[in-house]
Parts: C-alpha cells; structure tokens; sequence
C-alpha cells in the first residue's frame, strides 16, 4: 500500500481546502481501508548496529504465508540476564528505530527486532493481520534460540509495536504458550486500532466525516484496552509522556486501567518514541526487567 496514506492517520497534514482535496482524500482512503493507515514503512538503511560498536547477526525468517523477514540479533555484552524483543514503531524500519534498544546490551540484555512484512529488507506490504503474523513468527524463532533457553524473554513495544505485542502476549498467555513471557513493556501504544483511528480522523475537517466508516474496516479482535487484562499474570509496564503529540497521553491511562496486576505505569516527558534518551526512564524499565 502506498506509504503517504499512513502520515494521514498519524500526522494528520495541512491540505488545500476545496472539494478536489476531500475527493482526493476519500477515494485514497475508502479504497484501502484504515488498515494501511498505520504502516508507513521505507527500505532505507538508515544505520547498522557495528556503526554503534555493537555486535549483531542478519536473520532472516520465513513465514507460513511466504513472506521472508529480516532481523537484528543483538548479544548482550556479558552473561545474559535476559532476552528483549522489541517491536518497533510505524515508520521507517528498525534501522531508524535502533537508538532505542542500541543501549540494552551493554546492561546485560539480549535484544532480538523484526522488520515486519514490507519494511526494509522484509518482503511484501504490510497490514494489520499480516504484522501480527509477523510478530509472532519472530518471537516463535526467538524462544527456541539456544542463547535464550532457562532465561527470561521480555516483549518491549513501541507505538504500534506495541499494539501488536499486546495483541500477541493476550494469545500467547491464553493460548499456555511456552516458554511464558517474562514481562511485557508497552511505549507510546494506543489504546485500539479502531480507537486511534476515529480519533485522529475525528480531529482533521475533511476526514471528521470518514471517521465510522473508515473505522468499521479494521478488525475488531485486536483492540489492546480489551486484551490487556489477558496478559496477567504476567507483568506489564505501560510507559506513556503527558507530551506524546502523536498518541495522546490518555491512551496510556486507559491501557492501564484496563490491565490486570501485576502493572505499573510509568509518566514520561518526552516527545513520542523519545523515551530512552532519557538515564532515569531507561533505569526505570532495568527495574522492572530486574525485579521480573
């Protein structure tokens, strides 16, 4: 799917006024469906993780519906106390989204990162059902992985990733996977995939019309705030900054009133998907994965 469509969900942007502009709008849109709106992928290489005088392995997986998926293996720097896997955000790819994870394995952390179906060297386009298939096929590749056996396996998720890692620890949990998830980090993630959508069609003129039916067209199994509660007892950490201009600070409250204990949340102030710059959030989340 085109990739200008998604900036329309997530940066709604100032469009000429007039009846060509709507018309432009909504034949792009009614034609594929909210669901597109949330990937906005590139194949740009943006940076690689020996640039960062980090060790790290290409994988590459095949999954059941023939696509093939790339991935970073990241190495602790000493003897793992845990493996990360980390979902990354919607634009770009994980080279773009490396600076958030680039610092785990020197802190003793594993740290594993897909490319879903049409971002970097992953193949196909991408959809809602698709990046949940690709997600679970990562994470299936990662327990069976002899450097993650007997230790800990936490999920860490960035705005849609983590949408879609709520999405798969509720199936996973239910479902008596094993090895069990050790924890569950959730950063910067909406609420619901309908949910976002109405909201940030609601909030742009042309689109306020659009907003139920374009909405109606993504499935409605997938909303986090209804899947949360699932994941218990595994812990779950739901970050979220008051200053999040791309996924409102609300979304983070209502995941967490939505989620069973164990949960805790910690109130960040940082721009979307900034939340690692900071020492203090960074040793807030070694916290959890130490107590866990």
């Amino acid at each position: 799917m085109a990739n200008r469509t998604s900036r329309i969900l997530l940066k709604m942007p100032r469009l000429k006024t007039g009846s060509l502009a709507l018309l432009l709008i909504a034949t792009v849109l009614l034609q594929s469906g909210c669901s597109s709106l949330f990937f906005y992928p590139d194949r740009t290489t943006y940076i690689t993780p020996d640039r960062l005088n980090l060790t790290y392995e290409n994988v590459y997986l095949d999954t059941a519906d023939g696509e093939t998926l790339h991935g970073w293996w990241l190495p602790a720097e000493s003897e793992p106390l845990g493996t990360v896997y980390f979902l990354h955000g919607n634009a770009q790819n994980i080279s773009s989204h490396l600076l958030n994870i680039a610092w785990l394995p020197a802190e003793g952390y594993n740290v594993f990162t897909i490319d879903y179906r049409g971002y970097g060297e992953s193949s196909g386009a991408p959809d809602i059902e698709g990046a949940l298939h690709d997600a679970e096929t990562g994470l299936r590749w990662l327990v069976i992985e002899p450097d993650t056996k007997d230790k800990p396996v936490f999920l860490l998720g960035q705005s849609l990733g983590g949408a879609l890692g709520l999405a798969l620890a509720s199936e996973w949990e239910k479902r008596g996977e094993t090895p069990e998830l050790t924890g569950v980090i959730l950063d910067g993630t909406f609420s619901g995939f309908r949910g976002i959508a109405r909201e940030k069609l609601d909030s742009f003129w042309l689109t306020w019309a659009l907003q139920a039916p374009l909405s109606w067209t993504i499935p409605d199994e997938y909303e986090g705030i209804d899947l949360i509660a699932s994941i218990s007892p595994v812990p779950v950490m739901i970050i979220h900054s008051v200053r999040d201009g791309i996924i409102p600070f609300h979304h983070g409250q209502a995941l967490y009133e939505a989620a069973a204990e164990p949960k805790e949340f910690l109130q960040t102030d940082t721009p979307h998907a900034a939340t690692f710059i900071i020492p203090a959030y960074r040793d807030a989340v070694l916290d959890f994965l130490g107590r866990n």
